[in-house]
């Protein structure tokens, strides 16, 4: 069997046993969802790479002293360490982070998906992504969470619930919320979502 096709639990459990290169395959597998919720975050890319190692050298520490309890998913785990690193900044400088979602007609995110067929239509879905993440960023900080979490981090409602220590019903209220204010945004700035 491929390293590819093992289950998260089993390389950690691996690593535990002293296999460095499951913990490897861990990163890679996971580095790109951890580390585009944390630029979500943080809007600073140097910040964001010392916030992804930090919660990487958590994840070591953690595993190293076998105090990681298989509670669920692996990524939600490691997920919530890079969120409590980037509230940890925020309390620090003093300063609060700015931060499914389908309807019958159209999902908001769809545009976020950047599978291009030809260069035109690379350009026109780059500059709706771009519109997108600018429209993510004027939310209010607690909807800014959710999506962020729930979109780039493709986290639960219920993972979400935890990290942020609200009720489930809080987390897909706040998500509702945000969904109707980028639709209005989306509106009132005619940015094309097709």
């Amino acid at each position: 069997m491929r390293i590819q096709e093992i289950s998260d639990t089993t390389l950690v459990r691996q690593y535990m046993n002293g296999d460095n290169k499951s913990l490897s395959e861990l990163v890679t597998r996971h580095k790109d969802k951890v580390y585009t919720s944390i630029i979500m975050f943080v809007k600073d890319d140097a910040l964001a790479e010392d916030i992804f190692q930090d919660t990487f050298i958590k994840v070591i520490e953690t595993l190293k002293r076998g105090k990681y309890y298989e509670d669920g998913k692996f990524l939600p785990w490691v997920m919530r360490i890079a969120y409590n690193l980037c509230i940890d900044h925020y309390r620090k400088v003093k300063r609060t982070p700015n931060f499914a979602t389908s309807t019958d007609e159209f999902d908001i995110f769809d545009v976020l998906k950047n599978n291009q067929d030809n260069a035109e239509e690379a350009m026109i879905k780059n500059q709706t992504y771009a519109k997108v993440r600018k429209l993510v960023d004027q939310l209010p900080a607690e909807q800014k969470e959710v999506v962020i979490l729930r979109h780039y981090a493709e986290m639960s409602f219920k993972e979400i619930a935890k990290i942020t220590n609200v009720s489930i019903n809080t987390a897909l209220g706040r998500m509702r919320y945000a969904l109707i204010n980028m639709r209005k945004m989306i509106t009132e700035n005619g940015i094309p979502v097709r």
